[in-house]
């Protein structure tokens, strides 16, 4: 298939290579002309702007925009809707918040513009590993272009399947699954972005705490020098504490033991915290999540090893840069 992409960032430009590495034609474009110039030399169709991008696709046209949530792309997808056409489809695969996916939907469909919006984990290890997707919109558009999802998914792999459960039963198996109405996609990975704040937590906390038992307050009978990248690779190996983020954190921990490259400086992208309104506004009690969100807001004023933790996962799987501390 054809595929328009606009956001050439960390996981736009590896969405691209993944499609190409499938067979997929894309044609990209980019304000950075040497991200677009660099997947040109790796057999992407080169664009100058917009309307450039809009010329070179088949009709009817696919233009996935990867692009931070908020003002960049709400003006993308404005500007998309004057030049596309009836039967025209735009993917937001960005971290978008699901109600703007809703009132975006309403405004395109009198222009016969279908809109999808594309939950999309994965980070820096897409490429790779391949991309899960949480979509909701259009049915029409998501069955068109359920090639595209189908070469970007990890597929099942070497994931055993789950006892009882019936894998033709729907796509989630293969790592992309259909939500339903628009602004379902983006919800449910706001959700599984408000989960990964909680395990990442859990993780920080508990690592911090072995940490902490080689200080001098504990009695020396019971303080221990424990090995923390042992420990983490340790639990990689059959605990029940095994996860992808620990497998994360066990590569930080072997690359930088006493994490002295991070200050411990946690950010959050929106999910979190859009996570939480969601619970108010459905009476949900949410102690775990909430804590985690005020924990990053927290490492914005002082640091401990647990919040360097927090940070060095996010650029693990994320490529996430710690912000430079505010004079």
């Amino acid at each position: 298939m054809q595929l328009g992409m606009i956001g050439l960032g960390r996981m736009g430009g590896n969405i691209v290579r993944r499609l190409m590495l499938n067979h997929h034609q894309c044609v990209v474009f980019d304000a950075n002309e040497n991200a677009v110039n660099s997947l040109a030399t790796e057999g992407a169709v080169a664009s100058k702007d917009l309307i450039n991008l809009i010329n070179q696709l088949q009709k009817p046209r696919a233009v996935w925009v990867m692009l931070p949530a908020g003002e960049i792309t709400e003006s993308t997808i404005n500007e998309l809707g004057k030049i596309l056409e009836p039967g025209d489809i735009i993917i937001d695969g960005g971290n978008s918040n699901y109600k703007d996916d809703v009132r975006r939907s309403q405004e395109l469909a009198p222009k016969g513009i279908r809109y999808i919006d594309v939950g999309t984990s994965g980070g820096v290890w897409g490429l790779e590993r391949g991309y899960c997707m949480m979509i909701g919109g259009d049915k029409h558009a998501f069955d068109y272009l359920e090639p595209i999802f189908k070469s970007l998914a990890p597929g099942i792999g070497s994931i055993e399947l789950t006892k009882g459960r019936d894998p033709n039963q729907s796509t989630a198996e293969q790592g992309y699954l259909y939500t339903g109405p628009a602004g379902s996609g983006h919800f449910v990975k706001m959700v599984h972005n408000g989960i990964e704040y909680g395990l990442m937590q859990a993780y920080a906390e508990g690592l911090d705490i072995l940490k902490g038992v080689s200080q001098d307050i504990i009695p020396s009978e019971r303080r221990y020098d424990l090995n923390l990248a042992d420990i983490t690779e340790l639990w990689r190996r059959g605990s029940v504490v095994s996860s992808w983020l620990l497998d994360l954190s066990a590569i930080a921990l072997a690359e930088d033991p006493q994490l002295k490259a991070f200050t411990g400086h946690v950010d959050d992208s929106g999910e979190g915290r859009w996570t939480i309104m969601a619970a108010i506004e459905e009476a949900v009690p949410t102690d775990v999540l909430s804590a985690a969100l005020y924990t990053r807001f927290r490492s914005r004023q002082d640091h401990t090893f647990a919040e360097k933790l927090l940070s060095a996962m996010r650029k693990q799987f994320g490529g996430h840069q710690e912000s430079k501390k505010e004079k």
